[in-house]
């Protein structure tokens, strides 16, 4: 089957929910108001793209490919990203509802993370190095052998991780974060 390509269009409100899209390349492209909960992005490529206040709601993202793309105002709620491929995956994030994804695996190093709510969000055994979390809520996101070097988590909120369990060299957080990362040790902090 060969591969359609589409390179610097615009979507502009197109409706892909619940939709299949197949063997597409996506370059340079910007989605804005478009649709695609529950889509089957399975097998597709989006490089160097933007999409702006789109729902992606619980897509399926089984090896398509993510390379510089960039989230804005979008509803991203339920996506497993570590089904996608890992070639040269790379995406920031801003005023993003990223609740329930998981990111298990994926290297994500030097990723903004601006203004997003990521509740419940799963972080296990990812390379969060340089990336920053500008202002977001990580009630319950989970943290679990990660690389967390030189993160920035200092304007965030509700986040909590094992010191132990994570490698945390050069780690910026807020000094009211501080029960959350002692959580383990069960101190009654005042």
């Amino acid at each position: 089957m060969e591969t359609k390509l589409y390179q610097n269009r615009t979507f502009d409100t197109v409706d892909y929910s619940e939709q299949r899209l197949s063997d597409t390349e996506f370059v340079n492209c910007e989605f804005i108001n478009c649709n695609f909960s529950k889509s089957d992005l399975s097998h597709n490529d989006f490089l160097d793209s933007t999409f702006k206040n789109c729902n992606l709601s619980l897509a399926v993202l089984k090896n398509t490919g993510l390379k510089n793309i960039k989230f804005i105002g979008c509803k991203l709620m339920g996506l497993d990203f570590s089904a996608s491929n890992s070639f040269l995956f790379s995406m920031n994030f801003q005023d993003c509802i990223l609740d329930y994804s998981t990111f298990i695996y994926k290297k994500l190093k030097k990723t903004n993370f601006i203004d997003c709510s990521l509740k419940e969000a799963d972080f296990s055994n990812t390379d969060l190095s340089l990336s920053v979390f500008k202002n977001c809520d990580l009630s319950n996101a989970t943290f679990v052998e990660c690389i967390l070097e030189k993160t920035d988590f200092k304007t965030s909120r509700n986040y909590a991780f094992d010191p132990s369990d994570n490698k945390i060299k050069g780690t910026k957080v807020s000094h009211t974060a501080l029960a959350g990362l002692l959580q383990k040790f069960d101190l009654a902090i005042e």
